[in-house]
């Protein structure tokens, strides 16, 4: 049976009491591992204003985030320490040359070890916050993935994935449209799916981009706590 979640706009997030993790910093740019549960930007209730950005914005005024996690995913995420320089990566990020990979458990066992998956996603008035996959006004959404391994009681099967396109949920709703919601994801999983992880089992394990100032290619790994 298929779970109908309570959509309203007015979510407050839990405490999160995960710290950030520095990976990598130097004057013009920070990495970090931003912890599941900890909002990427404070939202527009009060009381939703702890974030990565409201955290590290008391040490770096100037910092900006050249990139979002949903709430729930972990990972590797990638900030700016000024504005020119946040334009220099938004530039990467617009031009599709930042190389992003997760990792998820997803529900099931998925038949081809790997493949594409191509649904436009759009947004879903009906349903705010969920997207939904929509041929006639959704925009192009793609995601590669690679099956890592598959387990047994209950049929669970970890995947990389390598999304090609940035939308929204995007992943999220891929797997879902595949019939094989990430395990603990509260908007497109089921009942079932969200009982089986105490979190959205989605992580951001390896980022590739080139330094805004040195032009050296950068990959930075983070791995996967799940």
């Amino acid at each position: 049976m298929r779970l109908t979640p309570n959509i309203v706009d007015d979510f407050v997030a839990p405490p999160c009491h995960e710290q950030i993790e520095i990976l990598l910093q130097d004057e013009h740019i920070m990495l970090i591992n931003k912890p599941s549960g900890l909002l990427s930007l404070s939202g527009k209730n009060p009381r939703n204003l702890d974030s990565v950005h409201h955290r590290l914005v008391q040490d770096y005024p100037d910092i900006t985030l050249a990139h979002r996690l949903d709430f729930g995913t972990s990972g590797i995420m990638l900030l700016a320490l000024n504005k020119s320089v946040n334009a220099l990566l938004n530039k990467q990020f617009q031009a599709r040359t930042v190389i992003k990979h997760y990792e998820a458990m997803l529900d099931g066992h998925l038949t081809n070890d790997n493949g594409r998956i191509d649904y436009p996603i759009s947004k879903d008035k009906a349903n705010f916050p969920r997207l939904k996959v929509c041929y006639e006004q959704g925009q192009s959404a793609i995601s590669d993935y690679q099956v890592l391994e598959r387990l047994s009681q209950p049929a669970r099967t970890r995947v990389r994935f390598s999304p090609v396109t940035g939308r929204t949920h995007q992943l999220r709703i891929h797997s879902q449209a595949k019939g094989h919601p990430i395990l603990g994801c509260d908007l497109y999983g089921t009942a079932q799916t969200q009982v089986l992880a105490p979190r959205l089992l989605l992580h951001a394990v390896e980022l590739e981009f080139d330094h805004p100032q040195s032009q050296q290619r950068l990959k930075i790994n983070c791995p996967c706590p799940f």
